[in-house]
């Protein structure tokens, strides 16, 4: 259960590191911050150090650009020790991106959950050239703008490989409820969900720290988007269920680490904001359902603002992510539209 009488959110440090900058956020553990080609701009980057070297928490996205700034790191604030572990909290691109790198060049261990190596490694392998049909009728039932439709049809396929490093074999398995030593401190591993699968959060024992990914973010909300590779899925239902799950753990004098934004405290209140925003959503999105409509014409209940070109696809996973929970939930019903599109509306 969450705690009713939380304390406020709250930022320490306000002032994130530039690139190839690193601020020490405790004893240990530095704060890097890797820039992104995407409206968000920045990933978030812990380094912690073991004595003989360092433990990665992310990576960034590959691309000449970020491997410049990394050897700007790896020579200067990380005092030109190695880089001898990588920890992937998920598969996300912005997340994994050089852990192939720093294995194959830096030579150093891997360590994530199977979910998150296998999709990475299935995914840098899946390169095409072409769009697959199952992608291209997921978006005509989703009723995607026909205007942004035909652009992407013109265009080559975004794929995974085009911005994460070719993954080698071999990687060391983390799991929910085990416990791994990272900068000096034992870590209880707990696994969330919805976001990505087996997304991995790290609870230290001896101290108030916790590296959260995109799992525990402050001020937004991480994308809980459905796409063509499990079109029936439940990120929604999966997401609050971790929120609950991890509640529990969660106080208030934490010094939450996340993937994006700014370090934070004051995570049982977060949590609460995070599960109430989606309830929030789901609400709006019911009474807008009293038409049938398709996920493209869900965006005014869910967003209340412009969807621009450059994040529609995310904000189109998203309404189809929040109209699955509804169906599984039956709270809604849908049939084709003649066109292919799906049209919802309230059971």
């Amino acid at each position: 259960m969450l705690d009713t009488n939380r304390t406020p959110i709250r930022y320490p440090q306000e002032i994130p590191p530039g690139p190839g900058e690193a601020v020490e956020v405790a004893e240990g553990v530095l704060w890097l911050r890797l820039p992104l080609p995407l409206p968000l701009g920045h990933v978030n980057i812990y380094a912690l150090d073991d004595g003989d070297g360092w433990t990665l928490i992310d990576t960034g996205l590959s691309s000449r650009r970020t491997r410049d700034i990394w050897q700007v790191l790896l020579a200067g604030p990380l005092a030109g020790q190695p880089v001898r572990r990588v920890i992937a909290t998920h598969h996300h691109p912005d997340h994994v991106g050089l852990a192939g790198w720093f294995q194959s060049v830096h030579g150093a261990e891997l360590a994530a959950s199977r979910s998150t190596w296998l999709y990475a490694r299935m995914l840098t392998l899946d390169v095409q050239e072409s769009w697959p049909e199952e992608t291209l009728a997921f978006y005509r039932g989703a009723g995607m703008d026909p205007a942004i439709l035909a652009k992407r049809i013109a265009a080559r396929p975004f794929n995974f490989a085009d911005c994460v490093w070719p993954m080698p074999l071999g990687f060391t398995r983390l799991e929910e409820g085990g416990v791994i030593r990272i900068g000096g401190r034992d870590w209880d591993i707990r696994m969330g969900d919805g976001h990505a699968c087996e997304h991995a959060t790290f609870w230290s024992r001896g101290d108030r720290l916790v590296l959260g990914g995109d799992q525990l973010l402050p001020s937004i909300s991480p994308n809980l988007g459905v796409y063509p590779t499990e079109p029936e899925a439940d990120p929604v239902g999966a997401w609050l269920a971790s929120c609950e799950r991890l509640a529990p753990h969660a106080r208030d004098d934490q010094l939450v680490l996340p993937g994006h934004k700014l370090p934070f405290t004051g995570l049982p209140e977060r949590l609460g904001q995070l599960i109430g925003n989606h309830h929030g959503a789901l609400d709006r999105l019911r009474a807008h359902l009293a038409t049938p409509r398709t996920a493209h014409e869900c965006f005014p209940a869910l967003y209340r603002r412009e969807i621009g070109e450059g994040e529609y696809i995310l904000a189109l996973a998203e309404s189809v992510g929040h109209l699955n929970h509804l169906l599984k939930t039956g709270q809604v019903v849908r049939e084709r539209r003649a066109d292919g599109a799906w049209l919802w509306r309230c059971a």
